[in-house]
């Protein structure tokens, strides 16, 4: 049998070079506190709409890295209905949308309370509200049983399986989770960052749902990022980085859990990806900052409110190409009202047609004005 972290003597006795990663992780830190301070000097506005943006993101990439594709309009109205925000036009979001952001937003907007095993089944109970992963029955709100066998992690086709990883078996998760949970909640002297990074494997490598257990690590990794930051909002997303990477995050998370219990490669890896995600953040504020240098430059045009809302989804990042259609459906009118409604904005200055004509017309925003 294949040798895991977690069956060594010495688990869970993490360790690392912390003088090798401390240059590292003090970049971090300056960057991570650099980010904080620009999204600070932004209007309450301006930073919600960063909050925004940056929460539908991590709900939609932590997803998509379980293969799993949500709407992204659906899960933006989630989102900023529990944030108090009004944008009109969005769709009305189903449980399933409903419970992952009501599990992001749990665990960064109310960082600072215990994590308990009750909320974590709370959390797995959202992630699952009927009680299955695609056509498959599980039991959500508990530690896995194993009644089917070892929990494995497996690629490949039948008869010819790969197992990257086996997890603790079930009788040993009571313990394990206790051990966890204490150290997660206990004051530690560890930089913040370092225990995100911690955290995110430890969990992980228990293993204690039958399913869900990626998008919770990374839910309770945004946890400790939040505590290290005394923040609720998020301005950067450790999971949409980690959807870019996700070969190599799955290729050190392997790598980590069958070797020893020096984990410094996870922890270096871990590092570099947040450096590089809040890289990524810069675009969602320049994104911010640009929608509102573009309402300024509009300020004296008269709108109305169908106009307002379909500029609004545009700036938002707006999929596929707008049409006279695209209009009509997201603004609940006529094709001609549509058309009227785009006639008056070009005419503005504020829209300008693309180069293609027919029935393949589109538009977009004038330069000047984005």
């Amino acid at each position: 049998m294949m040798s895991y972290i977690h069956t060594l003597p010495d688990w869970p006795q993490f360790r690392w070079n912390r003088e090798g990663l401390a240059e590292k992780l003090a970049l971090v830190r300056h960057e991570q506190g650099r980010l904080l301070g620009c999204m600070e000097s932004l209007g309450f506005s301006q930073r919600q709409a960063a909050v925004l943006d940056t929460l539908t993101s991590d709900v939609l990439k932590s997803s998509e890295i379980e293969g799993e594709k949500l709407e992204m309009e659906q899960v933006r109205s989630s989102v900023a209905r529990r944030l108090g925000m009004e944008i009109g036009g969005l769709p009305v979001a189903d449980r399933n949308v409903d419970g992952v952001v009501e599990m992001m937003l749990d665990a960064t907007g109310n960082y600072a309370q215990p994590l308990t095993a009750e909320r974590i089944f709370a959390w797995h109970a959202l992630l699952f509200p009927a009680g299955r992963s695609g056509m498959k029955r599980i039991v959500a709100g508990a530690w896995r049983q194993d009644n089917d066998g070892p929990m494995q992690v497996v690629s490949g086709p039948m008869g010819r399986e790969r197992v990257h990883f086996e997890a603790p078996a079930a009788a040993r998760l009571n313990r394990e989770m206790e051990v966890f949970l204490s150290w997660f909640n206990q004051p530690t002297g560890m930089d913040g960052v370092v225990k995100a990074a911690l955290a995110h494997l430890w969990f992980v490598t228990v293993h204690p749902f039958e399913d869900g257990n990626g998008r919770m690590a990374r839910a309770i990794a945004d946890m400790a990022l939040a505590r290290s930051e005394n923040s609720p909002q998020r301005f950067y997303s450790m999971s949409s980085q980690i959807r870019v990477e996700r070969a190599a995050y799955y290729d050190c998370l392997e790598h980590t859990q069958k070797g020893t219990m020096d984990v410094t490669d996870w922890m270096n890896w871990f590092l570099e990806c947040l450096g590089r995600a809040i890289e990524g953040a810069q675009k969602t504020l320049a994104g911010v900052l640009a929608k509102a240098r573009f309402w300024e430059r509009v300020a004296t045009v008269s709108l109305n409110s169908r106009q307002r809302l379909v500029l609004n989804q545009v700036l938002d990042g707006l999929e596929g190409k707008l049409t006279t259609s695209k209009w009509a459906k997201l603004a609940k009118c006529s094709q001609d009202t549509a058309a009227r409604d785009i006639q008056i904005l070009v005419e503005l200055g504020v829209l300008c047609r693309n180069p293609a004509g027919g029935r393949s017309t589109s538009y977009a925003l004038t330069p000047l004005q984005f």
